[in-house]
């Protein structure tokens, strides 16, 4: 069953769609943690429901360094994770079915894999100081999981690779003509 080209670029489109909704709600997300941080500065109150029912006050009570550190791993996990969404939307609009391997578009596809690698690093490093904290505190802190980005990594370099060789067998085929 092959696609017909209208059918691939609707699914493009809904895709760029999507991919859009993500990063603008990865962005929402990421300012709502930031200004719920920033309001506990003043009140403390604020603490126990940073985002939708997330409770750091007895963190915060505990060790403001400690509260501060927890919340700017998990800041910084969503900010690349928004990254890497509007990476994609990026990629989608510069995509055409009539010359799909553009280096531009492989580029950044390298650069997609790069992000979610550093995404999977910091989530480690978010592991180990929630488990560091876990020893100290007697409490258990989540900073969300990203167990999956070291495969999505991998996985997204070698189509990066794949749309580079794309890329020079296109010009090939252009120089032949």
């Amino acid at each position: 069953m092959e696609l017909k080209p209208t059918n691939t670029k609707q699914i493009l489109s809904v895709m760029q769609i999507i991919t859009w909704i993500a990063y603008i709600g990865l962005c929402i997300k990421t300012g709502a943690i930031l200004i719920s941080f920033g309001v506990s500065f003043v009140n403390p109150e604020a603490a126990k429901d940073l985002y939708k029912g997330l409770d750091l006050d007895s963190l915060r009570q505990l060790n403001f360094a400690y509260y501060a550190a927890l919340v700017s791993f998990m800041v910084a996990i969503l900010m690349m994770k928004a990254h890497v969404f509007y990476l994609v939307t990026k990629i989608l609009s510069k995509i055409t079915l009539a010359n799909p391997f553009k280096m531009e578009v492989a580029q950044t596809l390298e650069k997609v894999s790069y992000f979610l690698l550093g995404t999977w690093i910091v989530g480690m490093l978010s592991h180990a100081y929630t488990s560091w904290l876990l020893k100290r505190t007697g409490e258990i802190f989540d900073s969300g999981s990203t167990d999956d980005f070291l495969f999505m990594a991998g996985l997204v370099f070698i189509i990066s690779q794949v749309f580079k060789r794309g890329v020079e067998i296109q010009n090939e085929n252009e120089l032949t003509v």
